[in-house]
């Protein structure tokens, strides 16, 4: 079992930035990727960010360039550094890991809402 506790959300101005922190705890070694998903209101969860252990990382589109996810392992945590964001960045964040036997687990969720 892996535990995920994310952190970090909160208001931001346009263009502004955030960065979102996902914390493991639990059967670490187990686990092969971590990323993080977006549910705005009304819409479906969609995929953002994934990093590997060998550190590969994607991007979906909409972030590209703005959004960075990135990974310490000696903390076991994952985080999601978001620069130059839009209105339409405002969504709940989750994040998620997958074990290499293709297991995975949900963080809870932190709220960002990007209004002036």
């Amino acid at each position: 079992q892996v535990q995920l506790v994310e952190s970090g959300g909160g208001l931001v101005q346009p263009g502004g930035s955030l960065r979102l922190s996902c914390a493991a705890s639990g059967s670490i070694s187990n686990i092969y990727r971590m990323g993080w998903y977006r549910q705005a209101p009304g819409k479906q969860r969609e995929s953002v960010a994934h990093i590997t252990t060998a550190g590969s990382t994607t991007y979906a589109d909409s972030v590209k360039g703005r959004f960075t996810i990135s990974r310490d392992n000696a903390k076991d945590t994952a985080y999601l550094q978001m620069g130059t964001l839009k209105p339409e960045d405002t969504a709940d964040y989750y994040c998620k890991a997958v074990a290499y036997y293709s297991a995975s687990w949900w963080g809870q969720g932190t709220q960002v809402t990007v209004s002036s």
